[in-house]
């Protein structure tokens, strides 16, 4: 059984940081791409960030770019999203997903392999 497992939220000041962690088990995903996206009530889901297997090209939505950083570390099949500087609108719950297409700086998500959420919540 497959299975992402993210962690790392919580409630933090604006300005702050937080790193959210996503653990994958049940399958190697150190040769796929993966991401991150997010959800903040009433409102679809988003792409946040994405790194192909290597780690070396990513790519992330304008509102994060200089301050979120996507990073991976293969052999313990993870993925991290270190986010600085935060701001209450990047208020949501965090997921990851594995197994997406990356191509051409974009990232299309995988349907089966999502994880469960982590809430980020940022007050000002």
């Amino acid at each position: 059984q497959v299975q992402l497992v993210e962690s790392g939220g919580g409630l933090v000041q604006a300005g702050g940081s937080l790193r959210l962690s996503c653990a994958a088990s049940g399958r190697d995903f150190s040769r796929s791409s993966m991401g991150w996206f997010r959800q903040a009530p009433g409102k679809e889901r988003e792409f946040v960030a994405a790194s192909t297997w290597t780690g070396i090209t990513t790519a992330y939505t304008d509102s994060v770019k200089g301050r979120f950083t996507i990073s991976r570390d293969n052999a313990k099949n993870t993925i991290y999203l270190q986010m600085n500087t935060l701001r209450p609108e990047d208020t949501a719950v965090y997921y990851c997903n594995a197994g997406g297409v990356y191509s051409s700086n974009k990232y299309s998500p995988s349907r089966d392999y999502w994880g469960q959420g982590t809430q980020v919540t940022v007050s000002s």
